[in-house]
């Protein structure tokens, strides 16, 4: 899903090419990316900093900033086309003052929604020293799609969707955007979005990767405090009751990482309401 991402997001920072004992790659790097630019009939424009970029679509959403949280796709590659981290179809979801400092300069051209190639010289990526599988010196390609709130609730419907026919789930979509299933109904008492129930739930992501579960006992929850999509979806039961709610972010816990959620995730939840109290 959204933990594979190698080069970019673990909190790293640009490395300075001024220092002692380091290579200047700066004047190779811009040599090296005039002639990519003219190989691919690419119309680039290049910063102050040597960062060279080019933008498919600016985007109509929230401005972003070099300190944004944002949730994107993307694509890095060498020159050579060889790819060193992908996203694939999956977002990932960071702020951008933890990567590298082309990255979070190039995607501060955006707004939410926006598209973009960014070619990065080594003194705005990796500086003169081998990182993981990326040589020294090396000019790094990222092809960016920051998304919008809207966007991520159409990405998220969409693979929930997928999610639904491969499992054969017989699902009900709500006007929010929730989906659930029922397996029994329950015949008890039937709460309020402001009741304290007792449930035994287990929550995974669409890959089937488990997040947390109660166990067998159960848990006491005061639904006023808990996420829109449990707050709606629990009260669909009686006690007895047990089905499976499967929540779009903004129902979720939204856009960008929260407590250790990765941003747009959607939350998969197997619950079975024990009491209402």
């Amino acid at each position: 899903m959204k933990y594979n991402l190698l080069a970019l997001v673990l909190a790293f920072v640009a490395i300075s090419c001024s220092s002692d004992g380091e290579k200047d790659y700066r004047e190779e790097n811009d040599a090296e990316i005039a002639a990519y630019l003219i190989e691919n009939n690419l119309n680039a424009t290049r910063s102050e900093s040597g960062l060279y970029y080019v933008i498919e679509d600016e985007g109509a959403g929230k401005n972003i900033s070099m300190i944004s949280d944002v949730t994107l796709t993307y694509k890095g590659y060498t020159t050579n086309g060889e790819v060193f981290d992908t996203t694939g179809d999956d977002l990932a979801s960071f702020n951008l003052q933890n990567v590298i400092r082309g990255f979070a300069e190039g995607l501060s051209y955006l707004n939410e929604g926006g598209k973009a190639t960014l070619l990065i010289p080594a003194h705005l990526g990796y500086g003169s020293k081998d990182h993981g599988n990326i040589l020294a010196g090396s000019v790094l390609i990222f092809e960016v799609e920051v998304y919008s709130p809207e966007m991520i609730a159409e990405k998220n419907d969409a693979d929930i969707q997928a999610y639904i026919e491969k499992e054969g789930l017989d699902a009900t979509k709500t006007e929010s955007g929730l989906y659930y299933t029922v397996d029994e109904p329950g015949t008890g008492a039937q709460p309020t979005d402001e009741s304290i129930v007792k449930i035994v739930y287990k929550g995974t992501f669409l890959n089937g990767t488990k997040f947390g579960e109660s166990g067998s006992v159960g848990v006491d929850i005061e639904l006023s405090d808990v996420i829109d999509g449990w707050k709606e979806g629990i009260p669909l039961f009686k006690e007895g009751g047990k089905g499976k709610l499967i929540i779009p972010a903004h129902l979720g816990y939204g856009s960008y990482n929260y407590s250790g959620m990765p941003g747009g995730s959607v939350l998969v939840f197997e619950i079975e309401l024990l009491k209402v109290n």
